[in-house]
């Protein structure tokens, strides 16, 4: 059988207020005391786990522990040293520099990662396995050093450099037009009249609506996704100046990107984290599962979420959540615009595999950073510090960032036009001026209210009606000696 964990964590919460009230912190030869204590902290506990289970689905599982789920720390030491025995005793070592230095790269990259893999730190996610995401926190560090690396080259050493990866690289990119003729219908096309509309068609289509179908499931709010959609259309249309691929027809920008696209993937990305938030997680162990059947559903549901866990952001609760989540829609268009500055800056085709890889790297860890975020946003008494995946994908954005300015300041410095200037500044003007209001103005004048009804209440409680007749007077005298009839009888 399988018990709950809100049931567990209910009987240590009781057991708890036991052991305190047993060790002295509440005198038992005073009942009233500790039993207005034991409500107070059951009151809290029971406040604690209603928010859990708002927020957070039950779990139940009959705790197997199998050969798939342990560390195997002494096996994995065991297989890397013997490939370093024979790599050393029983390979000859080639002559070729070159070779030999990427080879030996390879090999501490390789080392470092089978640490990672069987000693680092588990994040919050635990399915397919907690390796599996210690491995990506590992490939997180690795990518890290290397922009390090790139950003202390020069231009020229660092666009070089990438040869050493494929010997394709480091050469300019070609110039491409991408705005072109931008009508729906061409009439003058007889064949085909609609050609614009098929050329858009290839393989960035699927693309943007599997990415935004993975930030849906990472963010797990539709307005934060909305806002981060539109927004980076407009940063499009604002940055079209410095890039060339920014420059595209209107209806490609709001109804294939926006309405298509990012619409759809958002639309069906909600519609997962329905299922997901109502899926029930019920895990029981492979081999004490009877039916072929349940163990094969078994296994495929190993790749679905543990437990499940609904994002409720409420930017407009405090300023804190506010500030958070304009952070993180800033962190979200900083990291979509690296994508296309550091193609252009490092000489890099779009359909070249360096560029997919490090889509499938914030894919992977992207999902990881927001769940330790959301995590260090609304509950900081329990998460005291920032989670390491979120640190590290936080320094990873700006030193790719930092690498776009280093590379090519012309581009990034080229006049924005005034117009643009004025939309932004408008916008973000807006910005502040909800902000301070929402946050200090509105409290300050709801805290004015409530003191002056409180003030207004006080009056009127001193002239209720007492049981004997009298009336309340809001003389101190009267207040602490009683009224001056019961005075004099008290003297006589």
């Amino acid at each position: 059988m399988t018990k709950p964990e809100s049931k567990k964590s209910g009987v240590a919460a009781g057991k708890s207020v036991g052991e305190q009230v047993n060790n002295g912190s509440v005198d038992p030869a005073c009942p009233d005391q500790s039993t207005a204590i034991k409500a107070k902290v059951m009151k809290q506990t029971s406040r604690e786990n209603l928010h859990r289970r708002n927020t957070e689905c039950e779990v139940y599982d009959d705790g197997t522990n199998t050969f798939f789920w342990r560390a195997h720390t002494v096996t994995v030491l065991f297989i890397l040293t013997c490939a370093l025995v024979y790599v050393t005793l029983l390979e000859e070592t080639p002559q070729d520099t070159a070779y030999n230095t990427k080879r030996g790269i390879v090999a501490s990259i390789l080392v470092f990662l089978c640490f990672g893999v069987t000693q680092a730190k588990d994040g919050p996610f635990t399915r397919p396995h907690p390796a599996y995401w210690r491995f990506w926190l590992c490939v997180t560090v690795v990518y890290e050093l290397f922009l390090i690396f790139i950003l202390f080259q020069t231009v020229h050493d660092g666009r070089q450099f990438m040869k050493y990866i494929d010997p394709k690289l480091g050469v300019p990119l070609p110039e491409r037009d991408y705005g072109g003729n931008c009508l729906i219908y061409d009439p003058g096309n007889t064949t085909d009249p609609f050609h614009n509309i098929w050329d858009k068609m290839d393989g960035f289509v699927p693309a943007h609506f599997l990415g935004w179908y993975i930030k849906t499931l990472m963010i797990r709010d539709w307005w934060m996704c909305m806002i981060i959609s539109v927004m980076f259309e407009f940063l499009e249309y604002s940055l079209e100046h410095q890039l060339p691929n920014f420059s595209e027809c209107w209806w490609d920008h709001w109804i294939m990107d926006v309405l298509v696209c990012n619409g759809l993937g958002i639309y069906c990305g909600m519609k997962t984290l329905a299922w997901l938030s109502m899926k029930p997680y019920q895990w029981q162990g492979l081999w004490n599962i009877p039916t072929y059947k349940g163990k094969i559903k078994r296994i495929a549901f190993q790749f679905t979420p543990y437990s499940w866990v609904k994002f409720e952001w409420k930017p407009a609760s405090n300023l804190r959540r506010w500030l958070a989540v304009l952070g993180i829609i800033f962190m979200f268009l900083l990291a979509e615009l690296n994508t296309f500055y550091l193609k252009f800056v490092l000489w890099m085709p779009p359909e070249h595999y360096l560029v997919l890889l490090r889509l499938v790297f914030f894919v992977n860890v992207g999902g990881v950073a927001m769940r330790e975020i959301y995590d260090f946003m609304d509950d900081p008494k329990f998460h005291k510090k920032l989670g390491q995946q979120a640190w590290l994908v936080s320094a990873i954005t700006v030193t790719e960032f930092l690498i776009v300015v280093k590379y090519d300041p012309h581009t990034i410095m080229l006049p924005i036009p005034s117009l643009i200037i004025q939309c932004w500044f408008l916008g973000i003007l807006l910005i502040l001026i909800w902000t301070v209001w929402r946050f200090f103005i509105r409290d300050i004048t709801l805290r004015y209210k409530e003191t002056r009804r409180r003030k207004q209440e006080a009056p009127a409680d001193w002239d209720r009606p007492l049981g004997n007749g009298s009336t309340a007077t809001p003389s101190g005298r009267s207040k602490l000696n009683g009224s001056s009839e019961t005075l004099r009888q008290r003297k006589s």
